[in-house]
């Protein structure tokens, strides 16, 4: 039985994630989208990489980036559950954030979704999701926009601009 390394796994819908090597685009892409959403958001919003939102009983996941109300003290008792923003940079995951992330965070209410497709080279911006039924592959479907080079506005940061290709390797 081989072991996985620890940090490589994903706790969502109930079952175990294993989450693939990031390859250097990757890497890149979160670096910027979080030098773009630290001066984006005002103080007393955290933004936080890779470390876990709490959703639900059976979902844990560590988007790439979220923003979160608060200091790391407030969440001393547990991860913070209600996101402002959920960014996750996919290539080879394209379609496990499209469809089972984007799921699980519509079910979740997150309002704002933004997948930085690191294939065609642009920001999906998911937003106005209905709560979804219990069911996690039965999520909402939310609205959709592609932006390639042009600005985007954070729901909760609605006098902040972030440029695309900020976001984009």
């Amino acid at each position: 039985m081989r072991c996985l390394p620890a940090g490589r796994i994903e706790l969502i819908g109930g079952e175990l994630i294993v989450r693939e090597p990031q390859r250097t685009p990757h890497s890149t892409a979160i670096e910027l989208a979080l030098d773009a959403l630290r001066a984006a958001f005002e103080p007393g919003r955290r933004v936080r990489v890779q470390l876990p939102v709490a959703l639900d009983e059976e979902s844990e996941p560590e988007p790439d980036i979220a923003v979160v109300s608060g200091s790391p003290r407030d969440y001393l008792p547990s991860h913070p559950s209600s996101p402002v923003l959920i960014l996750e940079a996919a290539e080879s995951s394209l379609a496990l954030d499209r469809e089972i992330k984007g799921s699980l965070y519509a079910r979740a209410q997150t309002v704002d979704y933004w997948i930085v497709n690191l294939v065609d080279h642009v920001l999906e911006v998911y937003r106005d999701s209905e709560a979804a039924p219990a069911s996690l592959m039965a999520g909402a479907t939310p609205r959709t926009r592609r932006c390639g080079g042009d600005v985007v506005t954070p729901l909760a940061a609605p006098r902040s601009l972030v440029a695309v290709a900020d976001l984009l390797p």
